[in-house]
């Protein structure tokens, strides 16, 4: 069964959203995420693609459009609390995302947000710091750590809730090269469905399907 043939996860329709001091950001956007999907998109900065994200999410009210989300249309703000659990979403600034005292309490955030049992918590904290390799951080305060460190334990917040469909805003930026390469596999080797915002043009090429440029309001085939 191809992807026309399916409910998408995530669909924009017609969505414009306009600044005072920017005027439109997005115009007339259509965007649709079917399960499976590997998306990437670029453009430049202040193209509106943080925007296009925090639309997805409910934490940005477009002017006009729908936005429909696991076959509901978002109306109002409680639509988009209850489709939030399912999506995991990476703000571009990890300290939007880091708010625990520890790395551990950080990562177990999310899991106890959805009301797991403690003992399945536990093992998706460890099985998320193990995935990465950041056993050694597990105890650290999260706001003494480093900006790469920062970075991927703010990651590891998202792989702990084991969403339906990742949302991810500069996932590889300040981090080195070998945990780069721990993103990139376990985006390649996962089968999980997301959607990623990156100016890295290469790490997009290794792990999208499809790639889309945010120019003038609008997204275009790469």
């Amino acid at each position: 069964m191809d992807n026309f043939s399916k409910v998408p996860l995530i669909k924009l329709e017609n969505i414009t959203v306009s600044y005072p001091e920017r005027g439109i950001v997005l115009d007339n956007l259509f965007l649709s995420i079917y399960k499976g999907d590997r998306i990437g998109i670029m453009g430049t900065n202040g193209s509106g693609k943080t925007t296009l994200l925090y639309t997805i999410v409910g934490l940005i009210k477009p002017k006009n459009g729908e936005i429909t989300i696991f076959g509901k249309k978002m109306e109002k703000e409680t639509d988009f609390v209850e489709v939030r659990k399912k999506i995991g979403f990476l703000f571009q600034d990890s300290d939007d995302q880091l708010f625990s005292p520890t790395v551990e309490e950080d990562i177990a955030f999310g899991p106890l947000n959805l009301r797991l049992p403690r003992e399945e918590v536990e093992k998706r904290v460890e099985k998320t710091l193990k995935l990465l390799g950041i056993e050694n951080l597990k105890n650290r305060f999260s706001q003494t750590l480093s900006y790469g460190e920062k970075r991927i334990v703010a990651i590891a917040t998202i792989l702990s809730m084991e969403p339906e469909i990742y949302l991810l805003d500069e996932p590889t930026t300040g981090l080195d090269e070998k945990t780069t390469k721990k993103i990139e596999k376990f985006l390649i080797e996962n089968n999980i469905t997301f959607l990623i915002v990156s100016h890295d043009i290469s790490f997009l090429k290794k792990i999208c399907s499809k790639t889309y440029v945010l120019e003038e309001g609008k997204l275009t085939t790469f």
